[in-house]
């Protein structure tokens, strides 16, 4: 069996050569940071990653989109809130969504999105206000739609 840092690899190689429009990869990168992440981490880690996913789970960013904002922020020099890590982290992992036939995969790594910023929600306000005090992201409030692969 393989450990949910090899089955973020091979989700990594999956995503990687698709070579999609969509970027999914970014999708992948962000929840296995968000879960994966440690409290001796820099504090941009899981910031970043909690940005992606509300990006993508809450206002349909593709992961694309979440790149281009993650290089916008990481332009800003500014000192990164600390956020609490909660001890339950999602529901679903790199191991469960590699465990999803090839056709599936895609609709799972949205699942894994959603279950890791569900576990993430109580910095849900700290993200926001990050990205409006920004200038990231604006005018997201009516772009919601349904990310490919949502079941």
């Amino acid at each position: 069996m393989l450990t949910n840092r090899e089955a973020f690899n091979e989700l990594c190689y999956d995503t990687l050569s698709r070579g999609d429009a969509e970027f999914i990869h970014q999708y992948v990168v962000d929840a296995f940071g968000a879960q994966e992440a440690m409290e001796n981490d820099k504090p941009i880690r899981l910031v970043f990653s909690l940005v992606g996913l509300y990006l993508h789970v809450e206002c349909g960013f593709t992961g694309r989109e979440v790149q281009l904002a993650h290089m916008k922020l990481g332009q800003i020099k500014q000192k990164w809130p600390r956020l609490a890590i909660p001890d339950a982290r999602g529901e679903i992992d790199a191991a469960a969504v590699l465990a999803k036939p090839i056709g599936d995969r895609e609709a799972a790594i949205h699942q894994w999105c959603c279950s890791v910023w569900q576990a993430f929600s109580e910095h849900r306000s700290v993200v926001v206000k990050l990205l409006e005090d920004n200038r990231i992201g604006e005018n997201t409030r009516n772009r919601k739609r349904a990310p490919s692969g949502n079941s």
